[in-house]
């Protein structure tokens, strides 16, 4: 039997850009808090139990989704970054044993078939980390894939960190992850607040793990669509009319 999965998502921040005092992931797209899709994703690629990262508002959070199965919640309650979201789900992630998926709940393009694909993969390949990536022809703004000339996964590089040359690479990073359990947790155990925003960020996970000799890969299998995240108005503008398009027959 394939082991069990949980999901961790991302579901704590204010979305000051987005004019709404709602939590971010509480504003609608299409009709409906764009949360929603993420879960429905997630539930649909085989996700047996979920927890949800909150702080903002997050009575708010719990009220759209109470009675939701296999459902849980984790509070967040200072905003010290993604790996710091992450850490307060350590009791959830000290009791399971198999693989763990970490997205962004403010992704409403999150497709379950990607997500199933990742799984899929990782089930064969049982690296520490796999990380889903795409491909996009402008990858402004987002932190780049670095791969050796073998094709081998060698980083994540941010944007403001990286070279011209690999300014150019076209493979991204949009937070879309599956973990070993217990090797996140040794990552997050190691994880450093050493920046200038004095925070934790998930994505330092993969060099750490990297660096104790575990198998990190990347898997370029998400849709560009997949990359469409919400931070303002305009974002949302584009998801909807994404959402049309892809819904339309």
């Amino acid at each position: 039997m394939p082991a069990p999965v949980l999901a961790i998502v991302l579901a704590a921040g204010k979305g000051t850009r987005m004019k709404s005092d709602l939590p971010k992931v509480l504003v609608p797209v299409a009709g409906r808090p764009m949360l929603r899709y993420v879960i429905d994703s997630l539930r649909a690629a085989g996700v047996s139990r979920l927890v949800i990262v909150v702080g903002y508002r997050a009575d708010l959070v719990r009220s759209e989704l109470a009675g939701e199965p296999n459902l849980e919640f984790a509070d967040q309650t200072e905003q010290l970054g993604t790996g710091h979201a992450v850490m307060m789900c350590r009791p959830q992630l000290a009791a399971h044993r198999g693989p763990v998926v970490i997205v962004a709940g403010d992704s409403p393009m999150l497709q379950a078939g990607s997500v199933a694909a990742l799984l899929d993969e990782f089930a064969d390949r049982q690296p520490a980390c796999l990380i889903g990536t795409v491909r996009r022809d402008d990858p402004t703004g987002y932190g780049r894939i670095v791969r050796d000339s073998g094709g081998n996964f060698t980083g994540i590089v941010e944007e403001k960190d990286a070279t011209p040359q690999q300014r150019a690479i076209g493979e991204i990073n949009v937070s879309t992850y599956v973990f070993d359990s217990q090797e996140l947790l040794a990552a997050l155990d190691q994880l450093r607040a050493d920046n200038s925003q004095r925070e934790y960020y998930i994505t330092d996970c993969p060099a750490i793990l990297m660096a104790a000799g575990k198998q990190v890969a990347a898997l370029n299998v998400l849709k560009p669509v997949e990359a469409l995240s919400i931070n303002n108005p305009e974002e949302l503008a584009q998801v909807e009319a994404a959402m049309a398009r892809t819904l339309s027959p």
